[in-house]
Order: C-alpha cells, then sequence, then structure tokens
C-alpha cells in the first residue's frame, strides 16, 4: 500500500488563501485500478475527476485539434523505434552518450551556465574527479550524473516526493551554494522579479507557491498524477506537460526547479515508452527556443489558480518540443548509421580520412598524432567495412575513401 497525502478543503483548490489546509492520506492498493473517488483516511473523499489540475484540460476544440495532431505525429515514431530495432547497441549507447552532454550543456545554459558543449564533454570524461573549479562546472557535473542515472535507471525511479527530493539532492550534489537547500523544499520567497539596471525591484513576474503550502502541493501533483496515468485520464504526454507546468508553478526549491523540471520531462516520457528521449535532447530544442519558452511559461502562469486558467500556450509549445524531437529522432532511423559505429579516435580518423580523399598510413600518423598501430587497427576496420580501399602494395600502398 501506499499513502499519498491529500488536500482536505471541499474546494480541492491547492491554494485559496494563506492558510494551510488539513491533510490527510489516501490509501492506494496498486494491485487495483483507482478508482476516480478516492477515500481519504479522514473519512473524506479526493474528487481528482473534479481537481483544478484536471478541469483545467477541458481544452476549446481548436487546441484539442492541434495537440492530437502532434500527439499523431510523436506516436508514429514512438511506435516505430518499438516496433524496430534499426538502431544498433552500440549506435545507441554512442546517441545517449552525446546526448548526456548536449543536454546537460543546454539545461544549464538556460538558466545561466556559461559551459560549452565541448567543456561540458570533458567534464563528462573525467567524472571521476569529485573536485570542480568554478561554479558552472558543480552544476554541469552534477546534471550529469543524474541525467546519466535517469537514462539507465528509469525503470526503478516512481514519480514520488523522495526521488523528486533525491534528484534534486543528487543534481547539486558537487555545487557549494546549494549545500544548505539541496534535496529540501524551499525556506524563503523565489518569486520571479523584475529589476532595473540598478537592481532595484520594478516588479512581480511571477508569484510561485509560498514555502509553507509547497509540501501540500507538491503532494496533491504526485496524487493527482498517479491517479491519472493509472485511470489513463488523458493521453501520456498531456499528463506530463500538466505536471511539469504546475511543478514550475509551484516552484518547490529554492534554486533548480528548471533544470529539475527537465530532469523529470526525461524521466517521464521514458517511462511512458517514449524510447527515443535519451537519443535526442530535448534540452537542447528548449534552449534554442528559450525565448519562446519563457513565453510561454508566462502566459499560462498569468491566470495559474483562476477560473481563467488557460493551459494553451504552455502546450501548444512543448508539444512543439516533443514534435521536433520525434521528427530528428525518425531522421535517425533513416539514416546511415555508420558512423554511430565508430569509437571517438575511429570517428575522427573516418573524418580526417573523407576530407583527404586518399591517404597513406604515413600521412595518417603525422596528421592525426596516432600511434602507429592505432592507426592500422582503424585502417583494417575500415577496410572490413568497405569504407576504404586499398591502393597500391608494400610502402607505395595508399587507400581511397569509398562514400
Amino acid at each position: 500500500m501506499e499513502q499519498i497525502p491529500v488536500n482536505f478543503d471541499h474546494g480541492f483548490s491547492p491554494m485559496d488563501g494563506d492558510q494551510e489546509a488539513s491533510l490527510g492520506t489516501i490509501t492506494i492498493d496498486k494491485t487495483h485500478e483507482i478508482s476516480h473517488y478516492l477515500t481519504c483516511d479522514y473519512g473524506g473523499i479526493m474528487d481528482w475527476q473534479n481537481f483544478r489540475l484536471s478541469t483545467r484540460l477541458r481544452l476549446s476544440g481548436d487546441v484539442i485539434e492541434a495537440l492530437y495532431s502532434r500527439i499523431a505525429e510523436i506516436d508514429a515514431v514512438k511506435n516505430t523505434f518499438r516496433l524496430t530495432h534499426t538502431l544498433l547497441p552500440q549506435t545507441i549507447e554512442r546517441l545517449t552518450q552525446s546526448v548526456i552532454v548536449t543536454s546537460t550543456g543546454a539545461s544549464n545554459r538556460i538558466e545561466g551556465n556559461k559551459l560549452s558543449d565541448d567543456e561540458v564533454e570533458a567534464l563528462y570524461k573525467s567524472m571521476r574527479i569529485k573536485s570542480f573549479k568554478t561554479r558552472d562546472e558543480q552544476e554541469v557535473a552534477g546534471y550529469l550524473g543524474t541525467l546519466q542515472t535517469v537514462f539507465d535507471s528509469y525503470d526503478d525511479i516512481p514519480i514520488s516526493e523522495s526521488s523528486i527530493l533525491h534528484l534534486h539532492q543528487t543534481m547539486l550534489a558537487f555545487s557549494d551554494k546549494d549545500q544548505r537547500h539541496m534535496g529540501q523544499y524551499k525556506f524563503g520567497s523565489n518569486r520571479v522579479e523584475a529589476k532595473d539596471q540598478s537592481g532595484n525591484l520594478v516588479g512581480v513576474i511571477f508569484d510561485p507557491t509560498p514555502p509553507h503550502l509547497t509540501q501540500k502541493e507538491m503532494q496533491e501533483l504526485i496524487g493527482w498524477y498517479d491517479w491519472a496515468t493509472t485511470e489513463k485520464f488523458k493521453h501520456p504526454l498531456i499528463l506530463i506537460a500538466n505536471f511539469i507546468f504546475e511543478y514550475l508553478a509551484i516552484h518547490p526549491f529554492q534554486d533548480g526547479n528548471g533544470r529539475t523540471s527537465r530532469l523529470l520531462t526525461n524521466l517521464m516520457l521514458l517511462q511512458q515508452g517514449y524510447n527515443f528521449t535519451s537519443l535526442v535532447s530535448h534540452e537542447k530544442l528548449v534552449e534554442q527556443s528559450k525565448a519562446d519558452y519563457y513565453l510561454a511559461l508566462n502566459k499560462t502562469q498569468k491566470n495559474w489558480k483562476t477560473d481563467a486558467e488557460d493551459m494553451s500556450p504552455w502546450l501548444l509549445f512543448i508539444f512543439d518540443i516533443f514534435r521536433q524531437q520525434a521528427i530528428e529522432a525518425q531522421v535517425l532511423l533513416e539514416s546511415d548509421q555508420f558512423e554511430y559505429l565508430l569509437s571517438e579516435k575511429q570517428l575522427q580518423f573516418w573524418q580526417w580520412a573523407r576530407q583527404q580523399g586518399q591517404f597513406s598510413r604515413k600521412t595518417a600518423i603525422d596528421a592525426l598524432g596516432f600511434a602507429p598501430r592505432t592507426v592500422e587497427d582503424i585502417t583494417k576496420k575500415l577496410l572490413d567495412m568497405r569504407k576504404l580501399e586499398r591502393l597500391g602494395q608494400g610502402r607505395a600502398t595508399r587507400y581511397r575513401v569509398i562514400d
């Protein structure tokens, strides 16, 4: 059995005022289907069907049509990945390693980090180091390790309060400035403010959940998602998008909320069978559309917790990200995967060879700085893969690239 705390204020609005609603717990037997009405141990009933997170998904016809048009494209790629085995294990491993680097760099740069993908990759290759020089390096190192865990173990990480707290803690594990609050809900206001060039407050862009209500609202969000996914209340992508928006609106941590939301997005997509998530970086796509990302959030947050809540700006934005991710994944399925089968040195050798057209063993050694044995081994592999053709014999031997 699992105990899920719930709001018990009859209106079921997570924040109708400054008073905390009393909490109860719902007992859920995971072996049985959850009903629309769940019994609380105080004798009350939690009506998830008419809970605020559900009712705001009563969307207009044109928005539903636009979303399901995107869903059709995304799910077509999802099913292609599930039904075909065209990507070899070596290819998947190489792509996933690349995505870990790309996603980490992008997710942190969205929040102001300055490290390039090349610098992130250098850190990724030296992750045995436990001490990092700068704040940027500390933040990147934590995200690298946590995203690796999400990709490796997503089936074993439930969408639960303890999991989210743990993801936040491991993400900030190397960050000196975050040791006080990592893995803990916020203790002070973290509203998004607008300031002038002198640093003076000129307005509040968004005021998230206050600290004393954060745990309650997070527990309600997690309880709703558990019910919604079990009941198949809406399409999984709509449920994920709704969860992530509410998470960002609550802003449960003192810092690191955006980065944690993107880790959770990866986790949820993988759990729902979108296996291409670890092969194409959604964080990179968000970084490339950063202005639109914040605009969609701001438009949707404008009427948060009001009767006029409109989820369409956020849903349409994030679905366009998912759609682009799927399109790029489809390109991978249809492309020549040869280069993904090469190691880093083999790929470097191949890219150099393609530029030359023809080359000798000696020119390869001189140009690349590889050991003679390494050049011989790579040359043999490319010959066996019919990517090179041998010309001549003995010292006069040269190799021609076959594209």
